[in-house]
């Protein structure tokens, strides 16, 4: 079975790190990002090797040299190797990609925490992750390096990715766009075709194509064909036609707004169900994602306010599927962090959520 990075994470926390792991998953989906934010909320150090890139053992186990004392060859420790004694989380990234020379270097590493001779300190970890699929030049991996991890396919989910692209600060514009259309965030729909190559979207690249929109507060067909480079002609024309022809407020403008925005002739009147349901989605995940807790207590409170009111407002104005998706998002194990904020912010919110409830 697959894993989304809640599983993931309990998964990293359940796992003695004697135990080996191998995560198993596209390329662009975040396999690195999770684990180095994981372990650096933990306060552990991580180190990242590339094995792919790696073109001799030397690269990774360091370069020998004749101790003129001994007379012996020894291994000069590389330069990632904890000297202090404190444990690492050994990440080993491309582990399929490595060539088979590196690989058996590894073998010794997965199986007693040793490499030349010198022992990783106690607690230390390993784990790996590789690309799989006929798409990508990989390299066999030996059944017995194989049996030396516990194997995970990693398939974060949209709801995830959604959540960390509010926290980390991704173009509302795009997160409006992968809420509506969440086929697009990890696309195989052919896109740009040259020589063999195709370009199509995944999650690393909408963090670039979020890196250029923000200097632009509209998008023409100027921009059109410096996105296309990024998420293929397909998913770029998509975009620009969402962006360009939807109204679809952002989460912070609906929680920002005055009074007036939630008026029966306002911007939101003009939204079709889908797009209500979208507002809905994205309400959430900016509330769940908790930056507003950097801002000040007026504002927060303000918030609040608008979030009871926008709910108010689809419960009276939009069709009851709107308000009866909105309350399907109150959940403890989807957006705990939202639901507090209900329960401590939105007290009488919460109240009218309770009697909608009943009476759906």
């Amino acid at each position: 079975m697959t894993v989304d990075s809640n599983q993931l994470t309990y998964i990293l926390e359940n796992t003695p790190a004697t135990q080996n792991i191998m995560l198993v998953g596209k390329h662009g989906i975040g396999k690195s990002r999770i684990l180095e934010e994981y372990f650096a909320s933990t306060g552990q150090k991580v180190v990242t090797l590339f094995l792919g890139q790696m073109s001799d053992p030397g690269d990774l186990i360091g370069l020998p040299h004749l101790d003129e004392i001994t007379g012996r060859t020894e291994f000069m420790l590389p330069y990632w190797f904890p000297v202090d004694g404190k444990p690492i989380v050994l990440f080993l990234d491309e582990l399929n990609r490595a060539r088979p020379e590196v690989l058996q270097t590894v073998m010794d590493l997965t199986l007693n925490r040793k490499l030349a001779g010198k022992a990783l300190p106690p607690g230390s970890r390993i784990i790996s992750a590789v690309n799989g699929g006929s798409e990508y030049q990989l390299t066999d991996l030996d059944p017995a390096l194989v049996s030396r991890f516990n194997i995970y396919e990693f398939a974060p989910s949209v709801n995830d990715w959604l959540l960390w692209a509010e926290k980390s600060g991704i173009d509302s514009r795009i997160t409006s766009f992968i809420t509506e259309n969440p086929e697009y965030l990890d696309s195989d729909t052919a896109g740009i075709e040259n020589g063999g190559l195709s370009r199509t979207p995944d999650r690393r690249s909408w963090e670039r194509v979020s890196e250029i929109i923000k200097n632009f507060d509209s998008l023409s067909e100027k921009q059109l064909p410096l996105i296309s480079g990024i998420i293929g002609n397909q998913a770029s024309s998509l975009f620009f036609r969402f962006v360009n022809e939807k109204s679809v407020p952002s989460a912070k403008t609906v929680l920002s707004a005055g009074k007036d925005f939630f008026s029966e002739n306002s911007r939101l009147s003009a939204l079709n169900p889908a797009q209500i349901c979208s507002v809905n989605e994205s309400l959430f995940c900016y509330i769940e994602g908790e930056s507003w807790k950097n801002d000040e207590e007026e504002f927060v409170k303000k918030i609040a306010c608008n979030f009871e009111l926008y709910f108010i407002f689809i419960d009276e104005n939009c069709p009851k599927e709107t308000s009866a998706h909105f309350i399907s998002l109150c959940s403890a194990n989807r957006f705990p962090n939202t639901l507090n904020f209900i329960l401590e912010k939105c007290p009488s919110l919460y109240k009218k959520l309770l009697d909608e409830a009943v009476n759906l």
